[in-house]
């Protein structure tokens, strides 16, 4: 049996030693599981035996070799071994110990999904008061909340949180003032001074929102004309607006229809007024009440498809811009060969576009330019490829490019300011003229960059320009969330199960060669 003296000492070795780093782990996580005891004492008292046996197995060869030259070599060769390693641990440990007080964040990942977006930098720089949040989850589901909130602390010292078990804390629940059955599945309550509110998903959609209502004084309000086919803020189908306003009330704006043949007037409360796609003529009353409001200092987008049945055309053209009578082909950048459906991603340099670099997803849209006379006082503001043009002769239904079309890369929309008419009197408005309404439909506004350009430009407009960001998107990478129980077994398995296995096999691997003949 003394041959397997070497094995059995190896082995006892190696599961004192992972006994060690069973327990040292333990001891750094919230917690000690019975399995985790099982396991540590497992490894304390297999490595024991072992180490018994083969001592008492090989005693007397160890007595041989401590008598000869060969034990004064081993001792040197194992002093230096052993304190390499215990340098080793040292080194890493030092590393670990200043790694916790002084935490780094990466983010490697192509889109950036661990990271925060623009807009929720902007508003935690922005806080002059602390952010608390509570977060009212099981245990079992603080798993999936801890990282979004990790985030946030980490980017900004004003945001403070608190993981909280509503089954074992009842007390902070009545503090709160929270229903019970609110609870079921969790939520996070956000406090910010006196003011207050809460939220049902943790994603930094949701949070970013919540933070901007609470501090975000003073509650803008946006019109949108109807009467004239234009596009529904209350329509949840494809082609309507509602998404489109919910991206509007998460800004804190206040969103309402205007019929402007029943009042007369814009409103003296509106801070901006939208014409989504028009398809019928409005009014000659309503006409002059629109330019009355634009030249009176009012802000005004306007969004006309190709084709539209409006008679807009004569209002923008003496405001300075220009409809093309064309639709805008593009088959190099067209959505999967999608001529009519071009992404445009030219940005020159304007507030509304800043920070943008993806592009953002048009559907069958129309050029936009300023007149020459007007070209000082608009910019264009989003541009398609070289290779579009503006088609101006569609030949027997299919798109040539030929010297009557409008070249590439063609302008989508414009932005600047309308002059005050006559003598001057007023201080003229702020004017959006896009030549498609579709990319801020219910279909295509979570697509690309739609929604940061539509809410940006209405950003821009009321003159909330420090609002102007890139606002968190809505698809996020797939995760795997388990639970506490899966995290500890996927825990153990990678930092000691799996290691222990693989170094007892090469203690096997060690012991056998060593055994072989002639060695």
């Amino acid at each position: 049996m003394s041959r397997y003296t070497s094995l059995l000492t190896a082995l006892g070795g190696v599961a004192l030693l992972f006994g060690i780093a069973s327990l040292l782990l333990s001891a750094a996580s919230p917690g000690v599981a019975l399995w985790d005891l099982s396991w540590i004492w497992g490894n304390f008292v297999l490595g024991a035996l072992l180490l018994i046996l083969g001592v008492t197995l090989g005693f007397d060869t160890l007595r041989e070799r401590m008598s000869s030259g060969e034990a004064r070599r081993v001792g040197t060769y194992g002093t230096s071994a052993v304190l390499t390693s215990v340098l080793s641990i040292v080194l890493v440990g030092a590393l670990g110990f200043f790694a916790a007080r002084n935490s780094v964040r990466f983010d490697w990942t192509e889109s950036g999904v661990h990271s925060l977006s623009d807009q929720t930098i902007k508003v935690l720089d922005g806080l002059d008061r602390d952010v608390e949040v509570t977060a009212l989850y099981p245990r079992i589901n603080q798993l999936q909340v801890k990282p979004v909130l990790e985030r946030y602390g980490y980017a900004s010292e004003r945001f403070h949180y608190t993981l909280a078990d509503p089954n074992e804390r009842p007390d902070l629940i009545q503090e709160l003032g929270i229903e019970p059955e609110r609870l079921k599945q969790g939520l996070l309550h956000i406090a910010i001074g006196g003011e207050q509110t809460t939220v049902d998903e943790v994603s930094e959609e949701k949070i970013t929102n919540a933070i901007v209502k609470i501090t975000r004084t003073g509650e803008k309000k946006v019109y949108f004309l109807v009467g004239h086919g234009e596009r529904d803020t209350e329509n949840g189908e494809a082609d309507g607006f509602a998404r489109a306003a919910e991206s509007l009330t998460n800004e804190n704006y206040s969103v309402e229809p205007l019929l402007l043949a029943t009042v007369g007037d814009v409103p003296e409360d509106a801070d901006a007024v939208v014409v989504g796609g028009p398809t019928r003529p409005i009014l000659p009353q309503e006409e002059a009440a629109l330019e009355r409001y634009l030249m009176g200092g009012g802000s005004l987008l306007v969004m006309v498809d190709p084709n539209a049945n409006t008679n807009l055309y004569g209002p923008l053209s003496r405001w300075g811009v220009d409809l093309g009578a064309d639709v805008i082909v593009d088959y190099l950048q067209g959505l999967f060969g999608r001529a009519t459906t071009p992404l445009a991603q030219e940005y020159p340099a304007h507030p509304i576009n800043s920070g943008l670099r993806e592009p953002v997803m048009f559907h069958v849209a129309r050029s936009v330019r300023a007149r020459p006379e007007a070209r000082d006082a608009f910019a264009e503001i989003i541009r398609t490829g070289e290779e579009s043009w503006g088609e101006r002769n569609l030949n027997e239904g299919r798109a040539q490019r030929d010297e009557d079309d409008l070249a590439g890369p063609v302008s989508v929309a414009v932005a600047g300011t309308v002059a005050p008419a006559g003598d001057g009197a007023g201080e003229g408005g702020r004017l959006v003229v896009f030549g498609d309404s579709d990319f801020a439909t219910n279909q295509l506004i979570d697509a690309y960059r739609n929604r940061d350009f539509f809410v940006n430009t209405v950003n821009w407009l009321l003159g909330d320009v420090e609002a102007i960001s890139i606002r968190p998107g809505a698809a996020r990478a797939s995760r795997f969330n388990p639970s506490q129980e899966q995290f500890s077994t996927i825990r153990y398995l990678s930092l000691l199960v799996l290691p222990e296995l693989i170094a007892v096999l090469g203690v096997g691997a060690w012991w056998w060669r060593r055994r072989a003949p002639g060695r």
